[in-house]
């Protein structure tokens, strides 16, 4: 069963979430301060809000963040703070992932669920996306059965990118789990990286097998398809 911490002042909403969060499975601990959720007990992912009564949320989530690893526990933003840089900023600093109120239920649980899913309790020994398999245990990698040699970071960029496989990735949260940073300074090396990982692909794999695909100003998507006998 995944723990939540909800971390959210309103306690109606509060209430509400966690009711239907328990409704799905969940096990819900609510904390109305972000003094509290610096101190409660660890959980496997933490719904957080940033317009917290006695810190900066921004604060709070970055407190979170350097308690829990990127693998440890996965952190959702849930706030009213919807501009564009607001989320930036909530990216920068460590989340996983950033909804603006209001959110449906299905969304919400949606998003929950996919962000377990990349968490290190959750992800399966191996990865498969077409014709790419990763053993998460082994640190191996394999194009249609053929062994694919890989830097450290480029294994873990890859094993990201097959995580989403077919959606995007955004750019700050590649440079997060891989690099536990987004200073800019970095992101040309998330460049150099995907760059030498479309090379060693293309080199055992036929383009319309394996893609990298650049999402503009995003991220980046992975498309790869099964291997048919001819």
């Amino acid at each position: 069963m995944i723990r939540v911490l909800l971390v959210e002042d309103d306690t109606r909403l509060a209430s509400a979430l966690a009711d239907v969060l328990e409704s799905h499975g969940f096990a819900v601990t609510s904390v109305s301060t972000g003094a509290a959720a610096l101190s409660a007990d660890t959980a496997d992912l933490v719904l957080l809000d940033l317009g917290l009564p006695d810190m900066d949320g921004l604060e709070v989530l970055s407190g979170l963040r350097a308690r829990y690893d990127m693998r440890d526990a996965g952190i959702i933003v849930l706030t009213a703070r919807g501009q564009t840089v607001d989320r930036i900023q909530g990216l920068r600093a460590g989340a996983d992932d950033y909804l603006s109120k209001p959110v449906s239920i299905a969304e919400l649980t949606a998003r929950i669920e996919a962000v377990a899913r990349r968490m290190t309790r959750s992800r399966p020994t191996t990865l498969r996306a077409g014709v790419l398999e990763l053993d998460l245990g082994a640190s191996e990698a394999r194009v249609s059965g053929t062994a694919l040699s890989l830097t450290v970071k480029e294994f873990e960029l890859l094993a990201a990118l097959m995580e989403d496989h077919g959606r995007t990735v955004h750019r700050d949260r590649l440079l997060l789990r891989v690099w536990r940073t987004v200073y800019p300074s970095t992101a040309r090396s998330l460049e150099v990286h995907i760059s030498a990982l479309r090379s060693k692909l293309a080199a055992l794999a036929d383009d319309d097998m394996v893609l990298i695909e650049t999402v503009r100003g995003v991220g980046y998507r992975l498309m790869a398809t099964p291997c048919t006998a001819g």
